[in-house]
């Protein structure tokens, strides 16, 4: 199952999402306040936020910042494929009135549906799942290494059922 979460976040029987209306909007400010960033950057830091419970996809980053950019808050660089977004003085006014949301975003996040005990789990059935697609994957794989690579996950198996 995939764990990450693009879009909202809704905990167990619903709850509260992880990112309301205009927060991704003042989280972008926040970040590239901090230092200027490419969006893939931002995409791993708002993830590394969200403990991996969240990773804002490209189709919503780069509308965000866009949006930023027309509203004269940020201004991009370009350099060959990549855009360099920076803070105007525009968007530190924007972000100023804007502090205390901030401040309880930030604070969301770190206490979010991807800070709890079951993440270092996850985080390893994503290295799993990983390394057996590109290993196994494309039909490259004899059946030796399938039958090889079915053996150790059911030993992994036997040795988690009995702690």
């Amino acid at each position: 199952m995939h764990e990450r979460k693009h879009g909202h976040h809704h905990g167990p029987g619903g709850g509260r999402r992880l990112l309301e209306h205009g927060d991704l909007r003042v989280l972008v400010l926040h970040l590239i306040e901090e230092a200027p960033r490419h969006g893939y950057d931002l995409i791993k830091a708002i993830e590394e936020l969200a403990g991996g419970a969240y990773a804002p996809s490209p189709g919503v980053i780069y509308p965000t910042l866009t949006l930023l950019e027309e509203l004269g808050n940020i201004t991009a660089e370009t350099n060959g494929t990549k855009r360099l977004f920076s803070i105007t003085v525009t968007g530190k006014e924007t972000l100023d009135a804007s502090r205390a949301a901030v401040e309880a975003l930030l604070a969301r996040l770190a206490s979010g549906p991807g800070r709890d005990a079951v993440m270092p789990v996850r985080r390893a059935m994503e290295n799993l799942k990983t390394a057996l697609r590109m290993k196994l994957g494309g039909g490259a794989a004899n059946l030796e290494t399938m039958r090889q690579a079915a053996s150790m996950i059911d030993e992994l198996v036997r040795k988690i059922e009995v702690l």
